[in-house]
Order: structure tokens, then sequence, then C-alpha cells
């Protein structure tokens, strides 16, 4: 299963950002095991790259993107994928981006903490603990 993960899901990691950090840690875990296939947007690297110099500084940041980028594929930015989210019926224009990402690289749906903002989305959107109880399910 390909999914694309938002920048929030990826930052409660990171950040250690309680009490959102222990499913997000599990699902990070099933991309390292390679039971999801883990889709980040390049804009997501870019925020994550400013967001973790800020809090931890540079060399750990640049750690910390060195291993997302070995475990995530990285749906790009461009001018169709800018192009589209302009149309795209989402009411923020960086979600209508990462969606747009998504779409382009054929993910089956997009993690998020923040469903509400991707009302009207094409793709299935799930919360963290929706996406690790469906896999847990279909595991069992």
């Amino acid at each position: 299963m390909k999914i694309l993960f938002d920048t929030n899901v990826v930052l409660d990691v990171l950040l250690a950002r309680a009490p959102h950090a222990e499913v997000a840690v599990q699902l990070i875990n099933l991309v390292d095991r390679g039971r999801i296939q883990g889709v980040l947007c390049a804009t997501t690297i870019t925020t994550i790259h400013y967001l973790a110099t800020k809090a931890v500084g540079r060399r750990v940041a640049k750690k910390h993107l060195q291993e997302l980028m070995a475990m995530f594929e990285i749906a790009p930015v461009d001018h169709d994928v800018l192009s589209k989210a302009i149309d795209c019926d989402l009411p923020d224009y960086e979600d209508a981006v990462l969606h747009e990402a998504a779409r382009a690289v054929g993910v089956a749906g997009i993690v998020t903490r923040n469903g509400k903002d991707f009302r009207g989305a094409v793709l299935p959107v799930f919360s963290p603990k929706e996406l690790l109880s469906g896999i847990v399910a279909s595991d069992a």
C-alpha cells in the first residue's frame, strides 16, 4: 500500500509530539519494514529541514532528512502539480499541492492528523489511528 504522509505526521515523530508520536512512530516503522510504501511530498522535506534546523540544529536536521529520504519515496512538485493544485477543491493551497503531488505518484491515500483540511479530496484520507487500525485488521 502506497501512502503519502502529511508533514504533521512526520513532525510528530521527529519532535516527539505527545500524544501523537506513538501512532506516527508505528506507521513509520511499517514504512521502514516495507509493510507500507511511504511517500513524502517534496514540500514536506523543505518544511522539515526548516523546522528541524531551528529545533535541533543543522547537523542533526541533515541526518533526519537523509534517513527520511532513504526510507520514503519523494513526490515531486512541478508545474503540473502546482497548476492542478490551483484548481483543486481544497481550501488550503499547501494541502492542495500535497494532494496533487500524491495523485501524481499514484498513492492509495494520504495519512494526516488534519483530515478536515482535506475535505473535497479525491484521494482517501486517513488519520494515523485509522490507517494503523486498517493495516492491523488486514494482517489478522
